[in-house]
């Protein structure tokens, strides 16, 4: 009778320490996320007076109860395609009753308890990228010059944090890491350059282009719409002299289009989607068909499970109906958060690193993704952030 007692009294801090838990145990390499993702929902469900209610929850459940009619049609024999659809209520699940429960509280303690978490999930992503590197004799510490040098970096007997794949841990820094620079604009209206060196560092060590370009792009928008006319006008010729750099070094452009090269593979399985678009069933292929689809039509196929495009992949697996009700969620869940925070320059520089790493990654139920909106929301949940007044420090 004395702990469901206790945890009544302190089911407030036990919601908090749960959503920073959840935060970190994405990173761990055994998957205990799910679990911790349901019990942090039980929580939030118990500590939110109120449910909630608005046209994005509304799609959101479509998209959700349709994938599990498409999965249930096709019920796949495998045990990695179960896996993976328990994914996809797990991690919505966690959605709706994390949203619900920041949006009917004072979240100020918890935005620096999750500052906190972010400094420890940042610096072990710092130790294992060094770790990967100190494998190889720091020999592309300067860069890769392909994807598949890139890959090689990530050995799974050095493995302990993050994840194991190349694209997938560089986009969990991007957006992450981008939360982590936005954190300072919410809780003290102002820019942290460190921060802002660490996560391109971290992104720069991952040999992945996919952050590099998604921080770029984001950290760019923050600092041109806080910036004033003269120096807009710096950041727009540092933008011109630094291009070839970044279109070399970064985007290894003159590669771009080579069979061995992640962005000029995904080019190969986009053209294929759309040349052989009418193939696909307007209902939907089937969950986790990606693999099926882009093994017979496209040009080379590197068994990858999915186009490496969310909107894409949502379409090919759920149709019209599951591509539809995802997009209108994502734009009911923007007008939901124009509730909160007025301010629509914050929400847009926000979605830019995210839009930008999920038209080339993902299927729409990631954790990442969620964990992102969910992080987002909560920054921006609190206080109004005047982007125009925001003031950059060292420290």
């Amino acid at each position: 009778m004395q702990l469901p007692k206790t945890i009544a009294e302190h089911k407030t801090t036990i919601c908090e320490m749960l959503f920073c838990v959840a935060l970190l145990a994405v990173f761990l390499p055994f998957k205990i996320y799910p679990l911790v993702f349901l019990v942090a929902s039980l929580f939030f469900a118990m500590d939110t007076p109120v449910r909630l209610w608005h046209p994005w929850v509304v799609f959101l459940a479509i998209f959700t109860g349709y994938a599990l009619l498409v999965f249930l049609v096709g019920l796949p024999d495998g045990q990695r395609d179960m896996t993976n659809f328990l994914k996809l209520p797990i991690n919505f699940c966690y959605l709706y009753f994390a949203v619900g429960w920041l949006a009917q509280r004072d979240n100020s303690r918890l935005l620096r308890w999750v500052d906190l978490a972010l400094h420890v999930a940042l610096a072990l992503t710092l130790l294992q990228l060094l770790i990967y590197h100190q494998a190889v004799g720091f020999r592309w510490i300067a860069g890769a010059s392909g994807s598949a040098q890139g890959s090689a970096l990530y050995r799974a007997t050095h493995y302990f944090w993050g994840l194991d794949d190349k694209n997938m841990f560089g986009a969990r820094i991007a957006l992450l890491g981008f939360v982590y620079v936005l954190l300072p604009l919410v809780r003290q209206q102002g820019r942290v350059w460190w921060r802002i060196a660490l996560v391109l560092l971290l992104a720069w060590l991952s040999l992945s282009r996919t952050p590099v370009v998604a921080l770029l792009m984001g950290v760019f928008c923050l600092v041109w719409a806080a910036s004033n006319i003269r120096w807009r006008v710096v950041l727009g010729l540092m933008a011109v002299l630094t291009l070839p750099f970044i279109a070399q070094k970064v985007i290894r452009i003159e590669n771009i289009t080579a069979s061995n090269d992640g962005m000029g593979v995904r080019m190969v399985y986009w053209k294929a989607f759309f040349e052989h678009f009418t193939t696909i069933s307007p209902l939907g292929n089937g969950f986790m068909s990606g693999g099926d689809f882009l093994d017979r039509y496209a040009a080379f196929y590197h068994g990858e499970p999915h186009i490496h495009n969310t909107f894409l992949s949502c379409y090919l697996d759920f149709g019209i109906i599951g591509l539809a009700s995802y997009v209108l969620f994502l734009f009911y869940f923007y007008r939901f958060c124009l509730t909160r925070q007025s301010t629509k320059l914050f929400w847009w520089i926000a979605a830019v690193p995210l839009l930008a790493i999920m038209m080339i990654l993902y299927s729409g139920y990631d954790n990442d993704i969620i964990l992102y909106l969910v992080l987002i929301f909560l920054l921006g949940s609190g206080h109004p952030v005047a982007i125009k007044h925001v003031k950059g420090r060292i420290a």
